[in-house]
């Protein structure tokens, strides 16, 4: 078993004791996603797979918060930042934004990128190096900066 998922199952029962149903629910949310990832892909999950679930996880919080302050509606709205925070604490450490340049740039210089038809190129490489340490949307907006 994975690291990352016998934390997640250690969490859920210390929350479940400390009867913390804000925890609970988020984590068992989460532990659903990543069973059914597994039941449909019929493997164990890594590490690697559980972060990128995570990461998914939190965007959709994300999204959803944004659409709920659009709507006035901040019960909704701080219900889902809470859970976006907690799942964000299961992800690894993320790169500063100087770190982030300084590996699209040597990237970058390594695939001879010129200009933004080159982007998508200059982000998959980027992604490949940094794993779960950056988001998409971090990178992508480095890129652009960098590239534009």
């Amino acid at each position: 078993m994975s690291q990352i998922k016998a934390k997640l199952q250690q969490d859920l029962k210390d929350a479940m004791k400390a009867k913390d149903i804000f925890k609970r629910e988020t984590i068992r949310f989460l532990m659903s996603a990543l069973k059914q990832v597994e039941v449909d892909e019929r493997r164990e999950l890594s590490d690697d797979d559980i972060f990128k679930i995570i990461q998914k996880s939190v965007k959709q919080r994300e999204d959803a918060a944004k659409q709920y302050r659009e709507a006035e509606r901040p019960d909704l709205y701080e219900k889902e930042e809470k859970e976006a925070a907690l799942l964000k604490s299961y992800l690894p450490r993320q790169l500063p934004e100087e770190e982030l340049k300084a590996i699209v740039t040597e990237v970058i210089a390594d695939t001879g990128a010129s200009g933004m038809k080159d982007m998508g190129r200059v982000i998959k490489e980027v992604m490949a190096k940094v794993g779960s340490t950056a988001d998409g949307k971090s990178v992508s907006n480095v890129v652009k900066a960098l590239l534009s």
